[in-house]
């Protein structure tokens, strides 16, 4: 009755007047809106169509479509397959949950409060599931085609032929099957809990779960039945995940006393939590049958009891008795009970890492040899660089620089080159396009008309110049001595196309081959681009796109785009390996090289896995860090942690026409096999590999990094000696840096105890845990073209009669010699450190380091100063290498220097700063003798002021030298013989 008078219309104020229409749209309005969300719709489709269609037409331009075309059609088929499965089981749950409702009974107050949302959501119950279906769906289809990786990986799986030690399973069920297993058993539980929730909330809906039950049982036997089925697939999923993590253990990661980056079990994994994870995995089991047997008893007791039981049984099983196992059976005796795994760690992380192999020979770190032999043998031990890579860049910079807009890395390459019929190590680098130096930056000049480098430049590394040899006029000496030079550039390494449209620093894209004219090296030089790299912008539509993806709307519209044109992007090495390989890790240095008259980038790239069992993980960001990482030179993959990696690929990038090819370099990698298998026909094999490319290869510094970082304590290779630690060394910080970061390696060319003649290697120190004296020197084999090719040599110096390491010779040299340098330094000039290189010699070490100065007049380094230090005693400063060997061995000459690589600035004492060696003297005359004269007594006066301490004496014995000197060099012009004058003074800088 009262509801009969509340729906009574109330007529006490009239009849209803003419009805309007309050809120509501008009028909021009409505027609706008539906307009705007059309266009809105179509804005949104082109732009993720601009983007697909962008790298579509990269990808054919580069010829590795079928990369493109994998990874999408997988990403596709992963999205489809895993969105439906995650829809229909969601959407099969809750269509069962309503079908399982329960009749209408009497209405509970609670059921009178869910009534309006039962009647508010009836008309719309397809659409709701429908909606919730495809929201699961796309959100699970999403995540899934992120691990496209990980399904190519286990499709294509190649086995490793190597088991591990606990399950005798092939390392590649590790690597490839565990982490899809992982993602199958992680997608499973994700649908049961949303199957779960989603069901709970519709029995709740429609009365079959009741939070207050008058009249009986709070579920009814249907919703307890599909409740109960539910929770036994979650149970059973967890009983798999218990089966899995017993072979995770081979894998988990964990820190320990011997080393904090430990992998795989140990003593209480294989003694405790592998029983432990067996057991749960069958009390898991008949915990899920006692939740699946609720469709026949109708009751929660024995299901309830049987997840108490998994409960109790995860905490004192799988926590508490591995704890007890650790505490009363590990600890009182660790060592001898984790021997047996500590040493399967040691085998597995030295054959994961490569290292296996490596050669430790002991070393005195002392000579007896005497000093003219030592002086003769540094001739031949090593070709010894004094042009350092990481310091003279701005020199490059300043001398052959030519144009504002060009510019040189900030640290340079070394590669080896033949000139004069014997090969060299040279410091190399290109002259690539510095976008930040046009003249005048707009849009036209910045992608249109400057758009690239021109040339190569190299200089010898073992030598450089001394004033008015190597270089015309009156240049200061200690220069680079340049075997590839100038604009365009001319040397010893032939024709070859010199224009640089791909390289480190271009990463700006550029519209070339068009109506717009490119500049080339000179002002008035005009050019066009032919080369058959890029994208074709003649399509309106492929233009409309690229403006949508670039945000450049000028793209679509300008008149300097036109037949012809082709966009060049993606632009740096490094981008367009990964771009083209995005399953390989890359090196963080590619380097340049002349190859068949073509500048190509070298860059290296690596297979890893993270799943190799026993092998100890690194992050490869952390250990390919030095002190030339921070601003110039990238770091491989920040925070990729890895335990198995392999240079497997040597990849080139045509620096003008942007062509990437791979090439197979272990053809033994696994890894590498599966992703060929995975991407068919984009890896040429190793016998594709030109000779003129060969002759360029090197081992790459990355990998050794990584490797030296591992061997520092993975040199040991007993279980025993490993645990006490006492074995652990470290890589030094440079001695040459603030920074406080490692060395970095070095590349030069020397010979090895044991080896007849010098190899192009790659070098580093170790020094002992917290000490400053040298542990070990190791060396890796880097000529691609030697047999010999990643054979790793170490020399560990004994522990009893300690030898001086890097940063005790740095600090001797600082030390010794603070006066020299101070003078050197002057009043408005800085002094640079060059590579302080470690040498074996004759059962010693030398260490030798340039020493630049960047001068006020000369804003940029040049070598003015050679440091040299063998056995810690017998030291020099002087101004050649040649000087300061002489100096330090007491010889006064030890003949021309003889072996490869080595010049004047190498060699014995006639050198006179590397440029160019002195030739006999002959009679000189009588002006110029007295010049001579008088510059030897002025020099040693300054050298006796210098001891007393006089500064004032000393000041005006150096006037007197320069213009004495000055005296000289007008007399020897004046002489019409032309014969090379008398060397001038040198001072003696050997120390005990």
């Amino acid at each position: 009755m009262c509801a009969l008078v509340f729906q009574m219309p109330d007529r006490s104020e009239g009849p209803p007047g003419p009805r309007t229409r309050v809120g509501r749209p008009s028909r021009r309005a409505r027609t706008l809106l539906v307009t705007i969300g059309v266009l809105m719709v179509l804005m949104i489709a082109f732009v993720m169509f601009a983007g697909f269609w962008t790298d579509l037409l990269w990808y054919r331009s580069v010829h590795y479509s079928s990369v493109f075309s994998t990874m999408v059609w997988t990403k596709i088929g992963l999205f489809c397959v895993f969105g439906l499965v995650m829809a229909t089981v969601v959407g099969v749950n809750i269509y069962l949950a309503y079908r399982l409702r329960p009749p209408l009974s009497a209405m509970s107050a609670e059921q009178q409060n869910l009534d309006r949302y039962r009647m508010g959501i009836a008309p719309y119950r397809a659409w709701a599931l429908a909606g919730i279906c495809a929201a699961v769906g796309l959100v699970a289809g999403g995540s899934a085609a992120t691990q496209w990786r990980l399904w190519l990986l286990t499709t294509n799986a190649t086995p490793f032929h190597v088991k591990d030690p606990q399950f005798h399973k092939d390392v590649s069920f590790y690597a490839f099957d565990l982490p899809w297993y992982r993602f199958l058993l992680g997608f499973g539980f994700a649908a049961v809990l949303l199957s779960l929730v989603a069901a709970l909330l519709v029995h709740y809906l429609y009365g079959g779960l009741r939070l207050t039950s008058p009249g009986g049982g709070r579920a009814t036997a249907a919703a307890t039945g599909h409740l109960s089925v539910l929770l036994g697939v979650f149970v059973s999923l967890k009983a798999v995940a218990y089966w899995l993590d017993r072979y995770g253990l081979a894998v988990k990661h964990s820190d320990f006393k011997a080393t904090d980056n430990w992998t795989g079990l140990r003593y209480v994994d294989a003694n405790a939590y592998l029983p432990a994870k067996t057991i749960l995995f069958f009390i898991a089991v008949i915990c899920a049958l006692l939740f699946f047997a609720t469709l026949w008893r109708r009751t929660w007791s024995l299901p309830m009891i049987g997840l108490g039981l998994l409960v109790l049984s995860a905490i004192l099983i799988g926590g508490v008795y591995p704890a007890l196992v650790q505490k009363f059976q590990v600890q009182p005796n660790e060592a001898a009970k984790e021997a047996p795994y500590i040493q399967k760690n040691i085998d597995a992380t030295r054959a994961a890492y490569g290292i296996a192999d490596s050669k430790v020979t002991d070393y005195a770190g002392t000579s007896t040899a005497s000093d003219s032999t030592l002086r003769a043998d540094s001739n031949t031990s090593a070709s010894i660089r004094v042009l350092d890579p990481n310091v003279v860049s701005p020199t490059f910079q300043q001398t052959q620089q030519s144009r504002g807009y060009y510019s040189f890395p900030s640290t340079l390459d070394v590669d080896r080159y033949t000139d004069g019929g014997k090969e060299q190590d040279t410091v190399v680098g290109l002259r690539e396009l510095n976008i930040k130096g046009v003249p005048e930056s707009n849009w036209i000049n910045d992608h249109f008309t400057y758009t690239h480098g021109f040339g190569i430049v190299a200089a010898k590394g073992t030598e450089v110049t001394s004033g008015g040899g190597a270089t015309e006029g009156n240049d200061p000496n200690g220069q680079p001595v340049y075997t590839e030079k100038d604009l365009p550039t001319t040397g010893s390494m032939g024709p070859y196309e010199q224009r640089i449209y791909f390289g480190e620093q271009t990463t700006q894209y550029s519209i070339v081959g068009g109506p717009a004219k490119e500049l080339d090296y000179a002002d008035k030089r005009s050019y066009s681009y032919h080369g058959k790299g890029g994208v074709s912008l003649s399509n309106p539509v492929t233009r409309a796109a690229y403006a949508v993806a670039f945000g450049e709307p000028q793209i679509l519209y300008s008149g300097a785009i036109g037949h012809g044109s082709k966009i060049l992007y993606n632009r740096t090495p490094k981008d367009r390996v990964e771009a083209v390989a995005p399953w390989l890790t890359i090196d963080g240095d590619p380097y340049p090289a002349v190859v068949d008259g073509h500048i190509v980038w070298i860059v290296d790239a690596y297979t890893t896995t993270d799943g190799y069992p026993y092998a100890s993980r690194t992050t490869l960001g952390d250990t390919t860090t030095d002190s030339l990482t921070d601003d110039q030179r990238s770091v491989v993959a920040q925070q990729n942690q890895v335990n198995y990696i392999r240079n497997s690929v040597k990849a080139t990038v045509d620096a003008y026409d942007g062509t990437v090819t791979l090439y197979q370099w272990d053809t033994q990698d696994p890894v590498l096999k599966t992703w060929m298998k995975a991407f068919p026909h984009t890896v040429q094999p190793r016998s594709a590999i030109p000779p003129d490319l060969l002759a360029h290869l090197r081992y790459p510094q990355d990998l050794f990094k990584v490797q030296r970082q591992l061997l520092a304590k993975y040199h040991v290779t007993k279980a025993a000696q490993f645990y006490a630690g006492s074995e652990v060394w470290e890589v030094p910080d440079d001695p040459a840096s603030k920074s406080g970061k490692a060395v970095p390696p070095y590349y030069l060319s020397l010979k090895m105890p044991g080896q007849d003649a010098q190899a192009f290697s790659l070098t580093s120190t170790f020094t002992p845990n917290s000490r400053k004296n040298l542990a070990a020197f190791v060396a890796v084999d880097a000529d691609a073209t030697s047999p010999d090719y990643g054979t790793m040599r170490m020399l560990k110096l004994p522990s009893d009669a300690p030898v001086d390491g890097p940063q005790l010779v740095q600090s001797k040299f600082n030390s010794d010699y603070a006066q020299s340098i101070t003078l050197l330094r002057g009043k408005d000039s800085t002094i640079e450190y060059g590579n302080l290189l470690t040498l074996p010699l004759d059962g010693g070490l030398l260490y030798v380091e340039p020493v630049y100065v960047r001068g006020a007049n000369t804003d940029y380094p040049l070598m003015k100063k050679v440091f040299v230090n063998f056995n810690g005693q017998q030291t020099a400063l002087e101004d050649t290498l040649g000087k300061a060997l002489d100096s330090a061995f007491g010889t006064t000459g030890a003949g021309p220097p003889s072996g490869p690589g080595t010049g004047p600035g190498t060699g014995g004492g006639t050198g006179t700063g590397g440029g160019t060696a002195t030739s006999p003297p002959h009679a000189a005359s009588p002006s110029l003798q007295d010049a001579l004269n008088r510059a030897q007594q002025a020099y040693d006066d300054g050298q006796q002021a210098l001891k007393d301490g006089d500064w004032q004496k000393y000041g005006e014995a150096q006037k007197r030298l320069a213009a004495a000197l000055k005296d000289a060099r007008a007399a020897e012009k004046g002489t019409s013989s032309g014969a090379s004058a008398s060397p001038a003074p040198k001072a003696s800088g050997k120390k005990g």
